[in-house]
C-alpha cells in the first residue's frame, strides 16, 4: 500500500513538471511506468495527474480567464485552435491508435526529433505579438500541429512552442499559447474517465487526491518559473535533454 502511495506521489511530481516544459509528461509518465515496473494505476494517470495540471493552470491565469468574457476574439481562438486535438483525440482512442503509439521506440525517435526542430525553431526572429498578431489563421495552425502530440515523446507544449517560434512569435507568448491551448486539453482528458472514479474504493480515492495535491503543486511551480525562464534563457536546455534521453532509449532498446 505504502508503494502505491509512493507510486501516486512520484508520478504526480514527474507530470507535475514535465506537462508544460517541452519534454512531453506522457512519455516519461509511459518510461517510468515500464523501466521501473510500476503496476500502472491508469485511471490516477488520466484523472488525478491532469485534473490537479488542470487546477493548477487555471489558477495561475484566473485573472485572464475571468476577463475571457469580454475578450471574446482570446476565447474564439482557444475554442478553434483546441478543436483538431479534441477531434483527434476522440477517433485516436475510439480505435486504440493510443496504445499502439505508447511504446519506447516511438518515444525515443519522437523525443529526438521533435527537440532537434525546437532547436531549429527557437533560433527564428522575433516579428510578431501575441496580442496583436495572433489570428484564426495562426492558431489554425498551431491546433493541427498540436494534433502531433497525441504521439509520446512529441510533447503537447513542446510543439505548440516550435510552431509559435516558426510562426515569429517570441518564447514568452509561444509558452502562453501553449497554456491557454492547455487548458481544453487536460480539461478533456480528466473528463475522458473521470465517470470511472465514483465507485472506486477509499483507498484508490486517497490515491487519487494524493496525485492531485501533488501534480497541482509542481504544475503551479512549474508554470510560474517556466514563464520566468523564457524571458532570459533559450528552449536551448530542455533540447539537450531531450537528446540525452533519446540516446538512453535508444541505448536500452537497440543494444
Amino acid at each position: 500500500m505504502i508503494s502505491d502511495y509512493l507510486q501516486a506521489i512520484f508520478l504526480a511530481f514527474v507530470q507535475g513538471v514535465s506537462e508544460f516544459i517541452p519534454v512531453s509528461s506522457s512519455a516519461h509518465l509511459v518510461i517510468f511506468s515500464e523501466f521501473l515496473n510500476f503496476n500502472g494505476q491508469s485511471l490516477i494517470f488520466d484523472v488525478g495527474l491532469h485534473l490537479g495540471s488542470l487546477i493548477a493552470i487555471i489558477f495561475f491565469f484566473r485573472n485572464d480567464l475571468l476577463k475571457i468574457k469580454s475578450n471574446k476574439k482570446l476565447l474564439k481562438l482557444i475554442i478553434i485552435g483546441s478543436l483538431p486535438l479534441i477531434i483527434f483525440g476522440y477517433y485516436f482512442i475510439s480505435f486504440g491508435i493510443i496504445n499502439i503509439l505508447r511504446n519506447i521506440e516511438v518515444i525515443g525517435w519522437s523525443t529526438l526529433v521533435f527537440g532537434l526542430l525546437l532547436y531549429y525553431a527557437d533560433s527564428f526572429k522575433v516579428a510578431k505579438n501575441l496580442d496583436k498578431d495572433l489570428n484564426t489563421k495562426n492558431i489554425l495552425i498551431i491546433g493541427m500541429m498540436q494534433v502531433l502530440s497525441l504521439m509520446p515523446g512529441v510533447s503537447r507544449s513542446g510543439i505548440i512552442i516550435t510552431v509559435g517560434r516558426l510562426l515569429n512569435f517570441n518564447r514568452e507568448d509561444s509558452v502562453k499559447i501553449s497554456f491557454f491551448l492547455s487548458i481544453p486539453a487536460l480539461l478533456g482528458a480528466s473528463i475522458i474517465s473521470i465517470k470511472d472514479v465514483t465507485n472506486e474504493s477509499f483507498e484508490f480515492n486517497m490515491l487519487l487526491l494524493i496525485s492531485i495535491l501533488v501534480s497541482f503543486i509542481f504544475s503551479y511551480l512549474t508554470i510560474k518559473y517556466l514563464l520566468i525562464y523564457v524571458q532570459k534563457f533559450s528552449m536551448k536546455i530542455f533540447v539537450v535533454y531531450r537528446i540525452i534521453l533519446s540516446f538512453f532509449i535508444f541505448f536500452i532498446i537497440y543494444t
